[in-house]
C-alpha cells in the first residue's frame, strides 16, 4: 500500500470556508474581472495587516517585482543588486528591464544579502536599485541595508513573496523599503492560485503602478495610451480567495511555527544536522522549515529517502550566479549561499501536516544516520 503524499507545502483553505464565501458574492454580483469590490478589499486588509499606506493586487509577485523596479526608474543599461541565494523570480524582472543584475553573497545569521558583502558592492559599482528577498520566512538584516541604501540614495525593493506575517524588530517585512512585494502563488503561506502584491508608502508611485497593471489606459472617453502598459491586474475571483486566506494567515504561522519547533525538538541531538537561523531581530512565518548538513549525511539522501516514501523534500536556492542563464553576471561574496546550497535541505512544511505525518518524517530522516 503506497502511503499517502506529503507536500513540501501546498495549498490550505481555511476550514471556515471563507474563500466561497467571497467568490460567490463576485459571481453573484457578476464581478468576473479584473477589477471589482474584492480587489479594492483585498489591497485595502493586505495595507492594514502589515501597516503600509497603500498596495496593489497584480497576477504575481514576478509582477509587482517587475512594476516596482520600472516604478524604481530601472531603465536598460542600470544595475540591480540582488541576493545569489534566491528563486530566479528575483532576478528575472531585472532583465525585463534591461538591466544587469550583480549578485550578493548571503550571511550564515539570516542566509539571507550579507550587509558587509553589500557594502563592498557599494564600492564597486553603482546600482540604481538593491532588491533584497527575505527567504523561507527569515528577515534579512533590514537595519544595515537600509541604511546602506540611504547612504547612497539607492532605492531598496523588498522582495518578501515567502515571508507575508514575518517582523524585523517589530515591523513587517515588505514596509522598510520603497516598495514591498508579497506572492501568493499556490505553495505560499497564503494563496490565491497565483497573484501577487505590491505595497509601498509612496500612494503616487503604486497609483502609477496601477495605471500600467491597466495597460496604461489614460482617463480619457476612449481607449487612449500614452505609456507603455502591461496587463497585470489581479482577478476579482482570485482576490476573494486572498481575501478569505488572509483571515487564516495568523494561524497557519502559528502552525508552521509548530512545525519548525517539532523537527528543531526531534532532530537537533543528529551528528551534523543543525536548523535553519532564527535571528533574535526576527519573528519569522517559518514558511519552509530548512536544514544544513555537514558531514555523515547529504542532502540527496534525506531527498531519496523522504522521496521514496511519497514525501515531497527539496534541495535549497541553487545560488543564480549558479545558474547557466545568470552565470554571465557578477557576483559579489565569498560563496556562503553555495555552501547553504550544497548543504541545504527544505522539509515538508505543509500546514495541513498530522503529528503522525511529522513523525513518520522525522523517524524516516533518522534512519538515515543509522545506514
Amino acid at each position: 500500500m503506497v502511503n499517502k503524499r506529503i507536500y513540501l507545502t501546498s495549498p490550505h483553505m481555511s476550514e471556515e470556508g471563507y474563500e466561497m464565501e467571497y467568490i460567490k458574492e463576485a459571481f453573484d454580483t457578476n464581478w468576473i474581472a479584473p477589477l471589482g469590490k474584492n480587489v479594492d478589499e483585498f489591497e485595502h486588509e493586505i495595507a492594514q495587516k502589515v501597516k503600509v499606506n497603500d498596495a496593489v493586487a497584480l497576477t504575481s509577485g514576478t509582477a509587482a517585482l517587475h512594476m516596482a523596479l520600472r516604478a524604481s526608474g530601472v531603465t536598460p543599461g542600470d544595475i540591480v543588486f540582488c541576493p545569489s541565494f534566491t528563486f530566479s523570480a528575483s532576478a528575472n524582472p531585472i532583465i525585463y528591464q534591461g538591466a544587469s543584475p550583480v549578485f550578493i553573497d548571503s550571511d550564515l545569521k539570516t542566509w539571507n544579502m550579507d550587509p558587509i558583502v553589500l557594502g563592498k558592492a557599494f564600492m564597486m559599482y553603482k546600482p540604481k536599485a538593491v532588491l533584497v528577498v527575505h527567504l523561507y520566512g527569515l528577515a534579512a538584516q533590514m537595519d544595515a541595508i537600509v541604511d546602506l541604501c540611504k547612504k547612497y540614495h539607492v532605492t531598496l525593493i523588498e522582495d518578501a513573496a515567502e515571508s507575508l506575517g514575518t517582523t524585523y524588530k517589530g515591523v513587517h517585512t515588505g514596509t522598510m523599503g520603497d516598495f514591498g512585494v508579497y506572492s501568493f502563488n499556490g505553495n505560499k503561506i497564503i494563496t490565491t492560485s497565483g497573484g501577487g502584491m505590491l505595497v509601498s508608502n509612496q500612494k503616487d508611485l503604486i497609483d502609477k503602478v496601477r495605471y500600467w497593471a491597466t495597460q496604461s489606459r489614460d482617463d480619457a472617453p476612449y481607449y487612449q495610451h500614452s505609456e507603455l502598459g502591461f496587463n497585470y491586474k489581479m482577478s476579482n475571483i482570485i482576490a476573494g480567495i486572498g481575501r478569505g486566506q488572509l483571515k487564516v494567515l495568523d494561524r497557519r504561522i502559528q502552525k508552521k511555527k509548530e512545525i519548525f519547533q517539532f523537527y528543531q525538538n526531534r532532530l537537533s541531538d543528529l551528528e551534523g544536522l543543525e536548523m535553519m537561523p532564527v535571528h533574535p531581530d526576527s519573528d519569522p512565518n517559518y514558511w519552509l522549515s530548512c536544514i544544513l548538513l555537514n558531514g555523515k549525511v547529504s542532502p540527496t539522501q534525506i531527498i531519496k529517502v523522504l522521496g521514496e516514501n511519497n514525501i515531497e523534500a527539496r534541495y535549497t536556492w541553487k545560488p543564480m550566479h549558479m545558474q547557466p542563464y545568470f552565470s554571465e553576471y557578477e557576483f559579489v561574496g565569498e560563496g556562503i549561499c553555495e555552501e547553504i546550497f550544497n548543504r541545504g535541505v527544505c522539509l515538508p512544511s505543509d500546514t495541513k501536516l498530522t503529528l503522525d505525518d511529522l513523525d513518520r518524517i522525522v523517524e524516516l530522516i533518522r534512519s538515515v544516520w543509522k545506514q
